[in-house]
C-alpha cells in the first residue's frame, strides 16, 4: 500500500516508526534529502533503534556533520554498534556479480550488518543509497531485484528501511519500473 506524506507531517513519523516499515522517499534537493536523513537517522539514535547506514561517501560525510552538529555523539554510538555506516559504492561490491545483485551475498553482507547493529534485541532501522545508485546507472531491473531484496529483509528482520532517489530521475521515467518501485514501499515521502 503505498501511503504519502509531505515532510512536515513525515518529522512526527520518525518517532513512531513501524517495524517492517519500507519507506521511499523521492527528493529535490540535496539538502532536503540531507534533512530528512538527518531526521529519520537521529531519530533512531535518540530512541532505542540502532541504525545501519548505506549512502554515497559525499551524503554519509554531510550526514554525519549534520548528526554531529545536532549533538549526537556517533563515537559512542559507533562503538555500541548504534550507528553502523556503509559507503553505497563499496556496499554493492560485496554482492553484485557483474551488473546482478546476488541474494545469498546480499543477506550475508546486509544481514551481518543488521545483526550486529540489533544487538541484544534493539530494532534497527535503516537507509540504502544503493537502489539510486543502480537506477543513475541505468539498470532498472537490477535496481528492482535489490528493492524486493530489502521488501523480504524488513518483512522476516523487522528492520524499517529508508530508500531515497532524486525525484527526476525515477519520476520522469514513466515506465513500468518506476510503478514497480513506488510498489515495493510502504510510504511515499516527495519533497
Amino acid at each position: 500500500m503505498d501511503k504519502r506524506m509531505n515532510s512536515t507531517k513525515f518529522d512526527v513519523y520518525w518517532n513512531e516508526l513501524a517495524p517492517r516499515e519500507h519507506l521511499l522517499h523521492l527528493y529535490d534537493s540535496e539538502d532536503l534529502l540531507l534533512e530528512t536523513l538527518e531526521g529519520f537517522i537521529a531519530g533512531g539514535l535518540r530512541g532505542s533503534d540502532s541504525v545501519v547506514v548505506i549512502a554515497t561517501e559525499e551524503h554519509l560525510s554531510a550526514l554525519e556533520d549534520r548528526l554531529g552538529g545536532s549533538g549526537l555523539r556517533l563515537d559512542a554510538a559507533r562503538k555500541e554498534n548504534r550507528y553502523v555506516p556503509f559507503v553505497a559504492e563499496e556496499a554493492l561490491e560485496k554482492f553484485m556479480l557483474g551488473n546482478w545483485p546476488d541474494e545469498a551475498l546480499f543477506m550475508e553482507f546486509v544481514g551481518a550488518a543488521i545483526r550486529r547493529a540489533q544487538g541484544n534485541g534493539r530494532g534497527v532501522r535503516a537507509f540504502g543509497q544503493m537502489v539510486a545508485l543502480l537506477w543513475a546507472q541505468g539498470n532498472k531491473n537490477a535496481t528492482i531485484v535489490l528493492e524486493q531484496l530489502w521488501h523480504r529483509l524488513c518483512a522476516t528482520s523487522g528492520l524499517s528501511l529508508l530508500c531515497a532517489y532524486p525525484q527526476l530521475s525515477v519520476l520522469g521515467d514513466g515506465s513500468p519500473s518506476q510503478k514497480d518501485i513506488r510498489a515495493l514501499h510502504t510510504l511515499t515521502v516527495e519533497n
